[in-house]
């Protein structure tokens, strides 16, 4: 990896640590905590919460048709999404280990919390859930499969491709094949030492 692309990812790490702490910032200022696993409002903001949530039975009325129709099959992809949080987990919990890979933390990514939002009535916490469930292990299965792709091939692609996860940037480009093996071996030993999720290239 050439000085000027090392430099452009290091700059691009530092702006989302900044965009982190911006995040955090305009968090803070939402009146709420974090205790543990519940969020808390100040006593004033839940109040105002609880008097903008819409009833049950309005919302059966004023909801979008279609979304009822199609309900069935958006929940019954439960199943499936089940099955592979079991067979990815798994997956982790046998092979990490033995390629001596830091695991993911399943916490980091799937986050259940929006059913403590006052203005949501419980079909919509139901809805919510549902989704922090669905995209949170899109994104932890993504990582275990990064990390998995770094450990063996950790080789760039010559075609551009969309949609590329965090680790891709720091591959080898594709062609370079000089002391491909020893570079290789540099990205295993990195996965066992990781202590950042933005720690991605080796030493």
């Amino acid at each position: 990896m050439n000085e000027n692309i090392r430099r452009l990812l290091a700059q691009m790490t530092a702006l989302e640590d900044e965009l982190a702490t911006a995040l955090h910032e305009q968090e803070t200022k939402m009146f709420f905590q974090i205790k543990g696993k519940r969020v808390e409002f100040e006593r004033a903001v839940k109040q105002t919460h609880r008097q903008l949530k819409t009833g049950f039975f309005r919302w059966m009325v004023t909801y979008r048709p279609q979304n009822l129709i199609t309900g069935p099959f958006i929940y019954g992809m439960i199943i499936p999404l089940l099955l592979f949080d079991a067979c990815i987990t798994l997956y982790q919990a046998t092979c990490f280990p033995i390629y001596q890979i830091a695991k993911v933390r399943r916490s980091d990514y799937i986050v259940i919390d929006r059913q403590h939002l006052e203005y949501l009535n419980f079909i919509e916490k139901f809805h919510c859930t549902y989704c922090a469930y669905g995209a949170g292990l899109i994104a932890y299965i993504s990582e275990i499969i990064a990390r998995t792709e770094q450990y063996f091939c950790p080789i760039k692609h010559a075609r551009k491709m969309l949609g590329t996860h965090a680790r891709y940037a720091h591959f080898l480009e594709y062609g370079d094949a000089e002391d491909y093996e020893a570079k290789l071996e540099k990205y295993r030993v990195a996965l066992g030492k990781e202590k950042s999720l933005n720690k991605f290239e080796p030493e």
